[in-house]
């Protein structure tokens, strides 16, 4: 009798122990995200605001003005400015600057190469057309067999299709690297050789950045439609 009311506390202990450390970690899944997303946009606005604060003139200051230290000022007057360049640089006027500019920078050797880097990727970035990937898919890559999702580009066109062969219908396929999808290969491959999926470019790429571990919605539905007609 005494044993069996041992086991049944060394049960219920733990139990206790277990719903503990279960709540702990339900916990912290949520409480780090939520810090680590505060931490960088507070950090990201002190940032600017360092940057852009010691630019403005001390009589024109917002805790001059106001008497308060407000956080976030510098970010609004970053914002404005951008969108002043931008209005800017988008009439006649502003082009031609612009232009003058970087036809400048073009007879600087070193400085040419670090601008023109570093404007092809803001381009790449913040390019507002529709330039994006148009469907996820799967390609056999390293080798036959082993499949590895990937984004389809666009129709290959040009030199390559000339020299691959104009009969063949080629795709421009980037091959993104886990977990970090901005870096990747290029490959060209033939239809035939490419499964196209359903799920959207934002769910593959979720499946690619978490390795596999984030299981895209339209897998959940199927899989969800096929319990349901098995129950049936």
């Amino acid at each position: 009798m005494a044993n069996q009311q041992e086991k049944i506390t060394q049960t219920r202990r733990g139990k206790f122990t277990s719903n503990l450390r279960n709540n702990f970690l339900t916990g912290l899944a949520v409480i780090i995200p939520v810090f680590i997303t505060t931490y960088l946009i507070w950090s990201t606005i002190g940032l600017i605001d360092s940057w852009v604060l010691p630019l403005i003139p001390q009589r024109y200051a917002i805790d001059k003005v106001v008497g308060i230290d407000i956080k976030g000022v510098g970010v609004i007057i970053f914002l404005l400015f951008t969108i002043l360049i931008g209005s800017i640089t988008k009439g006649y006027f502003g082009r031609t600057i612009l232009r003058s500019a970087e036809s400048l920078v073009d007879r600087m050797p070193v400085v040419r190469s670090i601008y023109n880097g570093i404007k092809q990727i803001a381009e790449t970035v913040f390019n507002q057309s529709n330039n994006s990937f148009e469907r996820a898919c799967l390609v056999e890559y390293p080798r036959k067999g082993i499949w590895a999702v990937a984004f389809v580009s666009t129709k290959t066109k040009g030199e390559v299709t000339n020299k691959i062969g104009k009969e063949k219908s080629l795709y421009s396929i980037f091959l993104p690297t886990t977990p970090n999808p901005t870096s990747g290969f290029l490959l060209f491959l033939p239809e035939k050789d490419i499964i196209f999926l359903d799920m959207s470019v934002e769910d593959a790429a979720k499946l690619v950045i978490s390795a596999g571990l984030v299981t895209p919605k339209e897998i959940e539905k199927l899989k969800k439609q096929s319990s349901k007609k098995q129950l049936s």
